[in-house]
């Protein structure tokens, strides 16, 4: 009889193969499971404990937690997390494949199985300036790393359908590879939904609603429904998952700020919601683990079986699953909220210094010249990202100016429009968030506080910041890239929670109204978005007129 390293003894286990809770000892040698063994150098009881696979997030832009891998692990870890699939797309677009390969080295030597998918669209789209562009020779190589297993998100839908030569270029290259192609297109349905499908791209994480998402289902695609800090997606989509097609869903966040990571949860939030809004908690957990491995064809996790990579998640209750053991490679990583040192050795000099307004911007560059009103407006809709096309007069309440200025090669380019929703006065905002592209975007009511916020975050080489009457009320640095930083995740939370609470001085009712502003720029998603080349009409896919 072998002798293993450790025994699990006394759980219950998730066994998300039959969808069953089975009692069994789990054995841990070198890192991977042997099951029902009796014989260990250590054995610890679990006490009834319930033990399931570790949690896989399925689509995810670590960029976007505003750290790197190393300090993100440090938040995810402790809520069960052992797995994601990072697409890099953020710090991509401001820095090419040299960023790529920041964020792939800094997730090397972690305690978390970080896999990756190649950024597909860089730049987003022709409407916006970015950092770099990024074609299928770029991206080729790439794939040598094993930890690449897909091609990720093709957000230039319309590029698909219309048949640009070098996005079907790389969907071939990534077919070719026998890799997945992960998909983007939100609102896509019928004959054109169909035309991107037989592209070869097998998901999708916009859906909004139960009808999108069930049509794309039955069309044979993976749906990751998403419930992230920005969109939130969970309870309209949930009604779509049964036991027979449950196998065809994953979970994703997409996007998640550190602050919510810390306090509800990553992946293991998503479980918990799903299972009171009525899903069955078995059927939950399978889909954050089975199910993601499953589709990425990760033949090594997904499920607590013989010769699997013992990644184990331990809680207590099945009806409300909180971890209070993570493991990783068969070594308790997490304990009680308690994470093992994660120390990062990467040398992030060359991603900062990378936020350079443009030698010609004044207080006079953020002077709209309205011909005629109304004028179009972005009106924001909460909790999603899609936004509404308004018309409206400047003047009209709760109207604030919006600017995105081009931040990469000192183009010049300073994009104005207008948007609705952000309810403060008497200051701006401004943030080096700007997906994709990532330039400044800027929100206010006068000029001169719209200037001063954009010349604070050039003096900080990224982040958040908040402007009041002339001054700088508060900032949150964020110079790697201008996306992420380099301090302790409890350092970052503190700043952030900082300019949320300035913000909120001015009257702003939203929760945190950064997150809404950095997805303003994204001239992929509808209706209306502001690039630095002007206001964006993703119906039509051209810059439109301020003007009605």
């Amino acid at each position: 009889m072998t002798i293993v390293d450790t025994i699990l003894r006394g759980g219950k286990l998730v066994n998300v193969q039959a969808r069953t809770i089975d009692q069994v000892d789990v054995g841990i040698k070198d890192g991977r499971v042997i099951l029902g063994a009796t014989d260990a150098t250590a054995i610890i009881d679990l006490n009834g404990s319930y033990i399931s696979p570790g949690f896989i997030d399925a689509h995810m832009h670590v960029e976007s937690t505003m750290l790197p891998p190393t300090s993100f692990a440090k938040l995810s870890l402790p809520h069960g997390t052992t797995a994601a699939i990072f697409d890099p797309h953020e710090i991509a677009n401001v820095l090419g494949i040299a960023g790529i390969k920041l964020i792939m080295d800094d997730a090397k030597n972690i305690p978390f199985d970080a896999f990756f998918a190649a950024s597909s669209c860089v730049p987003a789209s022709p409407l916006e300036t970015s950092g770099a562009t990024l074609l299928a020779e770029d991206l080729e190589p790439l794939f040598e790393d094993e930890r690449v297993v897909a091609l990720a998100e093709m957000m230039n839908f319309p590029g698909v359908i219309h048949d640009d030569p070098e996005v079907h270029k790389k969907i071939k290259m990534g077919l070719r590879l026998d890799k997945k192609v992960d998909g983007h297109c939100p609102g896509l349905r019928g004959k054109d939904l169909l035309k991107y499908i037989s592209a070869g791209i097998s998901s999708d994480h916009e859906s909004i609603t139960a009808e999108e998402a069930l049509e794309k289902l039955e069309a044979g695609m993976q749906i990751y429904i998403r419930e992230g800090s920005a969109a939130k997606n969970l309870e309209a989509l949930l009604p779509i998952i049964t036991p027979e097609n449950a196998h065809k869903i994953c979970f994703c966040t997409d996007d998640r700020h550190p602050a919510d990571l810390r306090d509800e949860g990553h992946i293991d939030h998503i479980i918990r919601k799903a299972i009171k809004l009525g899903l069955d908690p078995i059927l939950a957990i399978c889909i954050a683990t089975k199910h993601v491995a499953d589709h990425f064809d990760l033949t090594e996790m997904g499920a607590i079986e013989n010769d699997k990579l013992a990644n184990l998640v331990v809680f207590d209750n099945l009806q409300k699953p909180i971890p209070k053991q993570t493991w990783h490679h068969g070594r308790i990583i997490a304990d009680n909220g308690k994470v093992v040192g994660i120390p990062s050795t990467t040398d992030w000099t060359i991603a900062k210094n990378s936020v350079h307004l443009p030698s010609s911007i004044t207080q006079e560059s953020f002077a709209t010249k309205i011909q005629s009103e109304p004028i179009r407006v972005i009106g924001l809709i909460q909790g999603q990202l899609l936004t509404e096309e308004l018309h409206l007069k400047s003047t009209d309440s709760d109207v604030l100016k919006m600017a995105v200025i081009e931040r990469h090669h000192n183009t010049g380019n300073v994009g104005l429009g207008f948007v609705r929703g952000f309810s403060f006065s008497g200051g701006a905002i401004a943030s080096t968030v700007g997906h994709d592209a990532h330039n400044i975007a800027v929100v206010g009511d006068n000029d001169e506080d719209m200037f001063l916020a954009a010349k604070s975050l050039q003096t900080s080489g990224g982040g958040q910041c908040v402007v009041s009457n002339g001054k700088l009320l508060a900032i949150l640095p964020l110079p790697i890239a201008g996306l992420m930083s380099d301090e302790q995740p409890e350092l970052v939370i503190s700043q952030q929670k900082s300019v949320l609470s300035a913000i909120a001085s001015l009257g702003c009712p939203l929760e945190d109204p950064f997150m809404p502003l950095s997805f303003l720029p994204l001239s992929v998603i509808p209706k209306l978005k502001l690039s630095d080349l002007g206001l964006v009409d993703i119906d039509q896919f051209k810059i439109v007129a301020l003007e009605v």
